[in-house]
């Protein structure tokens, strides 16, 4: 029998087995040791396709009002490609160093000498600090404000910014609408949206990945296209009594006669941020081209459709910005055109921007327009 065995002595079979059991425990130590690095190597190679895939989400969904590059369309939505939303201070460092330098000189055993010195490098960081400023005059005039640099903590947001992306993604924010053209949509399938739980992971992993730590440079601020507009409550907010168009085509054709349109003025208000008409407008791929539309009503090519027979340039032109959805251009989705503006333009408001609108089929009005 012991001489079938592959090792016939027991003093044998036991050194065999104890190497055995130290080379078993060699490997687990090895795979112990180099576990968290497969599993960081896993954990980034999922983060990477999971970027990947939300790259692709937010190019087909939210690029038309965030930008290609998420630094925000005019008056359309705010920048997520922004030092802002993740909280970066570009004068952070600057005030700790003050704020040390201050409790030093205000310390009891702190010398008049050492006063002066101190005294003099809080005079040279306080230049540095309003020298940086002045590098972020661009971005202070569209609305930032360096001395409250956190989205969230302008908001009161007291969770994680991915939680903060996250549940507004599922959940949108339809009072957005208040002071955006259109309040941001629920993007959750359990609130009704098109997207399944995990695309919006997805969507979240790649805005996340625009965050540039402490390498976010004043550059990166000052080419934000939109910054957000904080809310405000409305019962603070004190409106003056305004006359606008309202909704009724006929009896707005006929009042704005005795109006003389500016179309310097027009093209103001089509590109502000109030109206903001060139978010959509300027490259067909949400709405027609406005260069478009004047040339083709008074050529006909517009108005060949049965669904407009008897209107005049005018009348489709006043009906198309107070009640968009009344005939939408084949080929465009309707709902997306503000439905409110009847309520928020002026006859000379809406005066001038027609005029500007029909300028396009007068270079050298709209030569002019431009210029202005």
């Amino acid at each position: 029998m012991l001489q079938r065995l592959l090792i016939e002595k027991m003093e044998h079979r036991i050194i065999v087995g104890i190497l055995s059991f130290l080379g078993i425990m060699v490997l687990v130590g090895w795979i112990a040791i180099n576990e968290n690095g497969r599993m960081k190597a896993f954990q980034d190679q999922y983060l990477a396709r999971s970027i990947e895939r939300g790259a692709a989400l937010f190019n087909t969904n939210c690029a038309s009002c965030h930008g290609n590059d998420g630094r925000g369309l005019l008056g359309i939505a705010p920048a997520l490609n922004s030092p802002y939303l993740f909280g970066h201070s570009f004068l952070a460092d600057i005030d700790r160093r003050i704020d040390t330098l201050t409790r030093e000189r205000d310390a009891a055993a702190t010398t008049d000498e050492r006063k002066a010195e101190i005294d003099a490098l809080i005079a040279d960081l306080n230049s540095e600090r309003n020298s940086r400023i002045a590098q972020m005059q661009p971005a202070i005039s569209a609305g930032y404000n360096p001395e409250r640099p956190s989205r969230l903590a302008n908001l009161g947001w007291s969770g994680t910014l991915n939680s903060y992306i996250y549940t507004t993604l599922v959940h949108g924010r339809p009072v957005s609408g208040l002071y955006w053209p259109q309040g941001m949509a629920a993007w959750s399938q359990t609130a009704g949206g098109p997207l399944r739980g995990d695309q919006l992971e997805d969507l979240t992993n790649y805005i996340l990945n625009w965050d540039k730590g402490n390498n976010w440079t004043i550059d990166d601020l000052n080419a934000v296209v939109q910054h957000p507009i904080n809310p405000v409550n409305p019962a603070t907010i004190v409106m003056a009594s305004v006359e606008t168009v309202g909704t009724n085509v006929a009896e707005i054709e006929a009042e704005l006669v005795s109006y003389t349109g500016d179309p310097v003025n027009g093209q103001a208000l089509y590109n502000g941020a109030a109206f903001a008409c060139m978010g959509c407008h300027m490259n067909a791929a949400v709405a027609p081209l406005t260069q478009n539309t004047y040339p083709n009503l008074l050529n006909g090519t517009r108005l060949s459709d049965p669904a407009l027979a008897g209107y005049t340039a005018d009348r489709y032109l006043i009906e198309s910005i107070v009640a968009p959805n009344a005939y939408v251009v084949p080929g465009y989705p309707a709902g997306v055109m503000p439905q409110n503006f009847g309520d928020r333009l002026t006859y000379q408001d809406l005066a001038d921007m027609l005029a500007y609108i029909k300028s396009y089929d007068d270079p050298g009005a709209q030569a002019s327009a431009s210029a202005g």
